[in-house]
């Protein structure tokens, strides 16, 4: 241990591929289990990756071969559920023992191992469900993005609400033109994610139930400190996680960026704290330049805002007053119980924005999407405007029925999509493809807060930035363990 590589493809080649997973991954694309089910493996199967078990699980042609997680605990937990499957606490010896029994596998780990699981098993010829973020770094990503389409691959990132009713309504009413071209986004998050205290000292026993080298992974090794690393927090340290960017601001920022067909950015700034190497600013203010597209104006402008206080106050986020919205839901009274639903979750409450959402600054006017499971709503000079009959339209023309607001029938959608993709039924719409670029974006955001105030200039073709001392960050080495 404490051997580094930067070198990727080194790395899993030391893992074992090298002898055996390359030469036998031919073999295993497009071979399903016995009667065209689907046999999978999960690599992480505690908080999120509970939830990603269950969901995929859920679907009828799927069985549960093989589960994997450093917690001794998470593991029994899941076993209790899938009784036949075989466990494991190293998912590369599970990759490695288990190839011909797998035919996909799901990553649900911290961020720091989505890349190094998900390319072995990839280099396995497996189809990959990855948790969001896709990667830890830029290069990872782009390097899941070409491995997946050398393989040609079925491959999904983990962000459920991509295949929510709501979403995908507001991408539809957004490329229908409902407020022109736009030519701002705002979207925001109060989470915190964040860490701004000293780096911690000393060190805890571990506990037995937790392989803590497997746990560090490739990152640095270090001593085990309770209640800072696992479960949970590591999302907060820089080691592992992506901050608050790398959690809500994936799903929040997935529908204005699908909606709008961006690429990665040209310019990017972070006004937050001085980097104290250890944890994310605990707020950030992150304003990206795009590239136009056919939907936005020549230069497309995102702010970003998170952490406690989140979003600063804007004039693009000014709501319509609670007498207005009384007023719009008088006159409205006779109409449809879908209409009334559509008026009703407008607003959170007079001229207060949703806790967390979204709001595209388009020619027309505005749209604001909250998050989550509430309909999109259109203003125009201040003042709500009624867009139920456009909902109606868009929603008979792409058959998606009456608006859902149940998690339950909800959230399972996107991790089945998965599995019909793998059986040959169909494709998936968050694919490595995009989810990379969306990935790329978000970490290049991440990348600037530690260079608060500078504007950092990206280069969507070298993969580099013009201020070379920022390039140090767009990947980072693997430690042997």
């Amino acid at each position: 241990m404490g051997t580094y590589r930067n070198d990727r493809r080194d790395f899993v080649k030391k893992s074992g591929l090298g002898i055996l997973g390359l030469a036998l991954a031919p073999s295993f694309i497009g071979k399903m289990g016995p009667h065209n089910r689907l046999r999978t493996a999960h690599i992480g199967v505690g908080g999120m990756g509970n939830e990603d078990l269950k969901a995929i699980s859920s679907h009828e042609l799927v069985d549960v071969t093989a589960l994997c997680d450093v917690d001794s605990n998470n593991l029994a937990a899941a076993k209790k559920m899938h009784p036949n499957a075989k466990v494991f606490s190293d998912y590369r010896v599970m990759l490695n023992e288990m190839g011909d029994d797998i035919d996909a596998v799901i990553v649900s780990t911290p961020d720091h191992t989505h890349a190094p699981a998900s390319i072995m098993a990839m280099d396995f010829g497996k189809p990959v469900y990855c948790q969001k973020p896709l990667t830890h770094h830029v290069s990872e990503a782009r390097a899941m993005k070409k491995l997946a389409a050398d393989k040609n691959l079925v491959t999904q990132m983990g962000i459920q609400v991509h295949s929510f009713y709501d979403y995908k309504l507001a991408t539809l009413l957004i490329q229908s033109g409902i407020i022109g071209k736009v030519h701002t986004v705002h979207a925001w998050s109060p989470k915190n994610w964040g860490y701004d205290g000293p780096a911690p000292v000393g060190s805890d026993p571990i506990p037995e139930t937790l392989d803590w080298n497997l746990w560090l992974g490739t990152a640095s090794e270090r001593p085990y400190k309770k209640g800072v690393y696992h479960p949970g927090n590591w999302r907060k340290l820089l080691d592992f996680g992506c901050g608050t960017l790398g959690d809500m601001g994936v799903h929040i920022f997935d529908t204005p960026y699908n909606a709008l067909k961006l690429d990665v950015p040209r310019t990017i700034r972070n006004e937050c704290r001085e980097p104290n190497g250890v944890g994310f600013p605990e707020n950030n203010s992150v304003t990206y330049e795009f590239p136009g597209t056919q939907h936005t104006a020549d230069t497309l402008t995102w702010i970003w805002y998170d952490g406690p206080g989140a979003p600063k106050m804007h004039e693009d986020l000014k709501l319509p007053g609670a007498a207005e919205k009384r007023s719009v839901k008088n006159k409205e009274k006779e109409k449809s119980v879908e209409d009334k639903m559509s008026l009703e979750t407008q607003a959170t409450g007079p001229g207060t924005l949703p806790e967390q959402g979204a709001m595209f600054v388009g020619e027309k006017g505005r749209l604001l999407l909250p998050h989550f499971m509430q309909l999109p709503s259109k203003i125009v000079d201040g003042k709500y405007v009624d867009i139920s009959a456009e909902i109606t339209a868009i929603g008979q023309a792409n058959n998606m029925g009456k608006p859902v607001r149940n998690y339950n029938s909800e959230g399972p959608k996107h991790y089945h999509e998965f599995v019909e993709a793998c059986l040959g039924r169909g494709e998936c719409s968050a694919p490595f493809s995009y989810a990379s670029r969306l990935t790329e974006t978000i970490l290049l955001g991440v990348i600037a807060g530690r260079f608060p105030n500078k504007t950092l200039h990206w280069d969507n073709q070298t993969a580099k930035f013009a201020e070379e001392e920022a390039n140090q960050y767009l990947e980072g080495p693997y430690r042997e363990f």
